[in-house]
């Protein structure tokens, strides 16, 4: 079966992917034709948004749901501004964690770790040894959510596991999320739908008020809650609604503990 990581690394011109996936993403091009050009710009928009959060004096990174490692990868972009950048990578793919293992290498004056866990069980995720030993539990965290929360569906509860995460983070930490939805061209996105559905993989694109209610009382960073293209782009884009994404970046209130 197809499976969502490998389907986006034959988006992005990756090699670690199979004829399966190769066969799904080519009939969601079909359905839809600028879905590469969508995840491209997700993907350059976790590089902005790690960039900024990394700007802020954030120096640990959770990234859920990491997918094949692609140049730039995220504590490539985070270390950049800061050596010191803790990351830790979290997948429930083993092709995945294999891949990341093997050709991503951290900053000697930073870290980067891999964690196989499911989402869903966000508990067994949060208690995982591997947390307790990368990050500082007093210290913000930024959490990164870029497209993952799409392969959760209306029975897992998408929301309580935001909360869950959120209610973790210490005081100062920020959530990031990019979340594909129907909301720019609805019959394209149920062309989406209707092939991700036939091929047996979970995806959800969601409103911009059911990603808004995600980010709970914490507060967005401007832009705010707005299309991919649109959030702090280095030059204006030609078509805003061009990817079918919502994006934004909020921070949890409060000030971080001394360090």
């Amino acid at each position: 079966m197809a499976h969502s990581a490998r389907v986006y690394d034959y988006w992005l011109g990756g090699k670690d992917n199979f004829a399966v996936d190769r066969a799904v993403g080519d009939a969601i091009k079909a359905a839809a034709p600028g879905v590469p050009m969508m995840v491209r710009a997700n993907r350059d928009w976790m590089v902005r948004a790690t960039r900024f959060l990394a700007g802020e004096g954030i120096r640990q990174f959770l990234d859920i749901g990491t997918g094949f490692p692609t140049v730039p990868n995220l504590h490539q972009v985070a270390q950049g501004v800061a050596p010191q950048c803790r990351v830790v990578y979290v997948d429930n793919d083993p092709l995945v964690l294999v891949h990341a293992r093997a050709l991503l290498s951290s900053d000697s004056r930073g870290r980067c770790e891999y964690l196989d866990a499911d989402l869903r069980h966000v508990e067994e995720m949060l208690i995982s040894p591997t947390l307790a030993d990368t990050f500082d539990p007093d210290q913000p965290v930024a959490i990164i959510l870029a497209s993952v929360l799409m392969l959760l569906a209306d029975d897992d509860n998408p929301a309580a596991v935001v909360d869950r995460l959120r209610n973790w983070a210490p005081a100062g930490s920020y959530l990031a999320i990019s979340h594909p939805t129907a909301d720019l061209d609805p019959k394209a996105m149920a062309a989406i739908v209707d092939v991700t559905e036939s091929s047996g993989m979970t995806f959800v694109p969601r409103s911009a008020e059911d990603v808004a209610e995600m980010f709970g009382d914490w507060d967005f960073v401007e832009p705010g809650l707005v299309p991919v293209l649109t959030w702090r782009p280095e030059t204006p884009p030609e078509d805003p609604d061009a990817a079918y994404y919502w994006t934004g970046v909020a921070r949890k209130p409060g000030e971080p503990a001394a360090q």
